[in-house]
């Protein structure tokens, strides 16, 4: 597996991150959401100091994956990677099926 280099920026700061090609888009999705996270704490409290900002903007995204986490188990929520993956399948087995008897 190869590993590249990618550039981003979470509250004005550069920060070089190593990843492979398959989880780049995933990393800076999530380097995106911290960013933004940070960026609201800072803009909405009177917290002050980057390690405080990271540490509540940590705290709200735990919180809100322990929201939606709690929501998966009481079958209330639905993840949707695995929703497009099942899809998908389906997608493929009628293709094949379809393909099989001739049906246009």
């Amino acid at each position: 597996m190869s590993t590249k280099l990618i550039e981003v920026s979470i509250l004005g700061q550069n920060y070089r991150l190593a990843c492979s090609p398959e989880t780049e888009p995933a990393l800076i999705e999530a380097a995106a959401r911290v960013d933004a996270e940070m960026s609201k704490v800072r803009e909405h409290s009177n917290v002050r100091g980057t390690d405080r900002i990271a540490v509540m903007a940590a705290l709200s995204l735990a919180s809100e994956l322990l929201r939606l986490q709690t929501s998966v188990r009481h079958g209330e929520a639905f993840p949707a990677e695995e929703i497009r993956r099942t899809m998908r399948q389906m997608n493929e087995q009628l293709g094949t099926v379809i393909q099989q008897y001739g049906v246009q």
